[in-house]
């Protein structure tokens, strides 16, 4: 028979162990890395999974698909010919089988070939049939957003246009953790996704991020930081940006909640409103022009539930209503000194 000491002992052990099976390992990887981490975890655990688009037998473009070709088959990671709308129709007709279709978009910009397919046929085909048929084992991956010198065909944020179109969700990661948690449960979600990838991030977002099976949830917006001054709400890659401004703005003693939104539709109304309920105040940034870019869907939103709180006009920063210029392409997006005045105005109003 064990002594008391040493039952508290092996006691102590076993919480210990129960305690760091429940922590995930974690692995340093960039954001494309963790992208596809997610889909060979998608792969490896779903035998219904294929990968497809324009290159990604190769690795793609940007590299998001390498070595998936070698470790699930041509069967199951399929080059395809460049033709968006056809490749996002045999996305649609394989979901509708109750294939679970994971396909590439090369750049969000050349999205637009397949609207039809997208808005049309996908976002409707449950509606269309009473719920008796449904394609919600398909996610559409497209890399989206400035990276830099894209110019007006490679630096687009069409996430405005799906926004409208009831029947889709529509998600974009801030980093490297949210890449490879947001894509896994757009695959497994049993709704058409539209899953947009910040290319600029690629390789500048490092991080540690869990291996294995992991899952962050959709239409779920998180707070980044918590203040009473002003609330600032900001996704993808200008998620950064909103940060940077948030710490030049808190040196002066200004006190900011940021808050990402992660996904657009369908987007978090109550995190945002119980934010702007606290501190009166809210700023909206994102890459996609002004003129009816979803900040403008989150303005009157916002203006409808929290009037009474509002200390000062809610404020957007958003990109120009322009074709996106190559060699202007600073002066046109929303940068942290841009941001910055909007929260210096709003607190000063």
């Amino acid at each position: 028979m064990l002594r008391p000491q040493a039952r508290r002992a092996i006691g102590r052990v076993s919480l210990s162990r129960r305690l760091s099976s429940q922590v995930p390992a974690t692995a340093k990887m960039t954001m494309f890395a963790a992208i596809n981490d997610a889909m060979r975890v998608a792969l490896a655990t779903d035998p219904r999974a294929v990968v497809f688009g324009e290159d990604v037998a190769f690795g793609g473009v940007f590299r998001c698909t390498m070595g998936l070709l070698e470790e699930f088959g041509k069967e199951r990671v399929l080059n395809m010919p460049i033709n968006e709308q056809g490749l996002v129709g045999f996305g649609i007709g394989m979901a509708a089988v109750g294939g679970t279709a994971i396909a590439e978009v090369q750049f969000a910009d050349y999205i637009f070939p397949a609207m039809d397919q997208i808005c049309n046929e996908a976002a409707k085909f449950r509606y269309r049939s009473g719920g008796e048929f449904d394609v919600g084992g398909l996610t559409i991956r497209a890399p989206a957003n400035a990276v830099g010198h894209g110019g007006h065909y490679h630096s687009q944020s069409p996430e405005a246009y799906f926004a409208h179109t009831p029947g889709l969700k529509v998600v974009y990661p801030r980093d490297a953790i949210t890449a490879k948690g947001l894509l896994l449960a757009c695959i497994r979600d049993r709704n058409p996704c539209i899953f947009f990838e910040p290319k600029v991030l690629y390789r500048s977002s490092v991080q540690e991020v869990p291996t294995g099976d992991f899952m962050l949830p959709l239409g779920k917006a998180e707070v980044l930081t918590e203040g009473s001054d002003i609330t600032l709400v900001a996704w993808g890659a200008q998620v950064h940006v909103m940060l940077k401004a948030a710490a030049r703005a808190a040196e002066e003693g200004i006190s900011v909640e940021c808050i990402d939104l992660a996904t657009i539709l369908p987007w978090d109304m109550h995190t945002i409103r119980d934010s702007v309920r606290k501190t009166g105040r809210l700023v909206v940034t994102h890459e996609a022009p002004l003129t009816a870019g979803f900040g403008a869907e989150i303005c009157a939103t916002i203006q409808t539930h929290c009037f009474d709180s509002l200390e000062a006009p809610i404020a957007r920063v958003c990109g120009a209503d322009t074709p996106f210029p190559l060699a202007l392409e600073k002066l046109y997006l929303p940068d942290e000194l841009k941001v910055y005045d909007a929260i210096k105005q709003a607190v000063s109003y």
